[in-house]
């Protein structure tokens, strides 16, 4: 059951650079697959690793057996850009992402295959930070499916990115129309906040939260900006609240104790604060939570 809504939420997305090659299993007739990296420490609900494990290894049997497993691979690229996320190895999972989704897109495809792979470079473009053309992207996707919300979702990052704030408002709109759910709720929130829009933004994020699924890595991002979104505007004791409760959750959330830190040294307490940067440092290699 986990491993399913895991999947459902391989499609949120939000992030770096390249260093290094990865490591790969060869497969016969096919392109060599990247290894799924095993993380050093838990992080998450107990079980989570196994689970993704478990997926991997069969997408790469079906790949195996049959090279032309397009969906497979697809579902191993959206792996690949959750890891990312959870880990903080992007500069492994987001290269060899990318890699596979450009030797995906080189082939003939079915109109649905050919719109996931395009939504899935767009996002991995958003995170390289290659904002135009992740529009670009975007946008060709759009073409072959306008009315599934997800690839609104990476039009409005990218748009934002771009300083095209009014059409990210409009695609924003075009998305809630489609499909409220965490990652359009989301969005909004980051709009109003924009736009000033305090409280609203909080109420928006709120909903993010409610929408998701308790303890996976989308739904405790969303828990972690509302706190953030706290904190920003001086409510301390509300983002802590909400920090502990991600970390509740989802157990070694890396996240949210580097912003239990940022909590903390707020409140005067540069003690405890080193103390959790230290214990975030040592949990993902995280360039935002300036590790010594």
């Amino acid at each position: 059951m986990y491993t399913k809504l895991f999947f459902l939420l391989f499609m949120v997305l939000v992030l770096f650079t390249n260093c290094g090659q990865p490591a790969t299993k060869q497969t016969n007739n096919t392109a060599p697959i990247p290894e799924l990296l095993k993380r050093p420490r838990q992080i998450g609900p107990e079980g989570e690793m196994a689970s993704m494990l478990e997926l991997y290894d069969r997408m790469a049997g079906n790949i195996k057996a049959n090279p032309k497993d397009v969906e497979s691979k697809l579902t191993l690229i959206e792996l690949f850009m959750q890891e990312a996320r959870i880990s903080g190895e992007h500069g492994y999972y987001y290269p060899a992402a990318l890699k596979m989704t450009d030797e995906v897109l080189a082939q003939p495809l079915e109109p649905a295959l050919k719109y996931r792979a395009l939504l899935d470079k767009a996002s991995v473009l958003l995170s390289q930070h290659q904002f135009a053309e992740a529009k670009r992207v975007g946008e060709e996707a759009v073409l072959i499916n306008p009315n599934e919300a997800g690839i609104y979702g990476v039009l409005i990052d990218a748009h934002v990115e771009l300083g095209n704030y009014d059409k990210a408002v409009e695609t924003a709109d075009k998305m809630m129309s489609i499909r409220p759910d965490i990652r359009s709720y989301s969005r909004v929130s980051y709009l109003r906040e924009i736009h000033g829009q305090v409280d609203p933004a909080i109420e928006a994020m709120k909903l993010a939260v409610s929408a998701g699924y308790p303890g996976v890595e989308p739904t405790e991002w969303a828990r972690l900006t509302l706190g953030n979104l706290y904190l920003r505007y001086g409510n301390v004791d509300s983002a802590l609240y909400h920090y502990k409760m991600a970390l509740s959750a989802r157990p070694n959330y890396p996240f949210a104790v580097a912003a239990l830190a940022r909590a903390e040294a707020q409140k005067g307490n540069q003690a405890e604060a080193d103390k959790l940067i230290e214990q975030a440092c040592a949990l993902i290699p995280e360039v935002s939570f300036l590790c010594r």
